[in-house]
């Protein structure tokens, strides 16, 4: 029951949604001030050298089965190279944050459609009643603000693929997935998404940045804020609850994200936002009973 969960857990939800959301927009100033993979290799770069210590300091147990590795570097390649390398490459290519936001929104459909034979879970009706009522809030937020645009094909189709590759992420870590020491888990899966990512770089972009402080700022929020706070709180609660009700936070994303944009990129939430933000969230309430 609700009241026996830790304190913790009870409040994971709404500091990861808050930490998650505000990345669009922080992502969004950063790859002004660079290129798209080459800020992602610097910022796992930069995860990777402050988990280290850690490592080295605490010593924390090791799995013991060399596919429990494994399990590990397949969800960071799919969270952290594929799903946020894509992502990055949309921006660059043109499509505005909501319009990523609106695609990536899509995964909790594909996550209910999959679950019940990826993971052995059951969709019940009234979940995916919070599902459909959650995408409707989501898409009323994002297209009742101006500047959506899906009019550029590459980026949209970059999109589409982080979308896949965010629900393959959840689906792994929920069947495969065990209750690793969180500095070990993080490690590893941010490891294989500097391993995916640099490559790709070093290939086809220069490594320049912009080192100001609206870099230097959205370089260190990324990196605290999303990588190392937000995923291992996702991570946590994907272990510990059913996934399509993890997933179904996502719903809330778009119109956080509208929230922050207000102040930070200047972007006002029109009147119908407020309206789709009240059917997010309670198809969110539905989707998590």
């Amino acid at each position: 029951m609700t009241a026996h969960k830790p304190l913790w857990l009870l409040a994971a939800p709404v500091i990861f949604l808050l930490l998650w959301s505000g990345g669009f927009s922080v992502a969004k100033l950063g790859i002004s001030h660079a290129e798209p993979l080459s800020f992602l290799s610097l910022r796992y770069a930069c995860v990777c050298a402050l988990l280290a210590p850690f490592v080295i300091i605490l010593r924390p147990p090791l799995p013991q089965k060399p596919m429990d590795w494994v399990h590990m570097a397949i969800v960071g390649f799919l969270i952290q190279t594929i799903y946020f390398g894509l992502s990055y490459i949309s921006f660059k290519a043109g499509v505005s944050a909501g319009g990523v936001a609106i695609i990536v929104c899509l995964q909790p459909i594909l996550v209910g459609l999959i679950a019940p034979r990826f993971t052995g879970e059951t969709v019940s009706l009234m979940r995916w009643l919070g599902l459909a009522l959650g995408m409707a809030g989501a898409a009323t937020v994002i297209m009742s603000r101006s500047g959506v645009e899906l009019q550029h094909p590459l980026g949209v189709a970059a999109a589409v693929g982080a979308l896949f590759a965010i629900t393959a992420g959840t689906l792994w870590e929920k069947r495969f997935g065990k209750s690793h020491h969180p500095v070990v888990s993080n490690a590893v899966q941010y490891l294989a998404g500097l391993a995916g990512v640099l490559p790709l770089a070093m290939i086809f972009e220069t490594f320049q940045f912009t080192w100001n402080l609206p870099f230097l700022g959205a370089l260190a929020y990324l990196v605290i804020g999303n990588s190392l706070v937000a995923m291992s709180l996702l991570l946590a609660m994907i272990r510990a609850g059913e996934v399509s009700r993890v997933s179904s936070l996502f719903y809330l994303v778009p119109p956080i994200s509208a929230l922050i944009a207000w102040p930070l990129l200047g972007e006002a939430m029109p009147p119908l936002g407020w309206v789709g933000f009240a059917l997010a969230a309670a198809g969110v309430m539905l989707a998590r009973r």
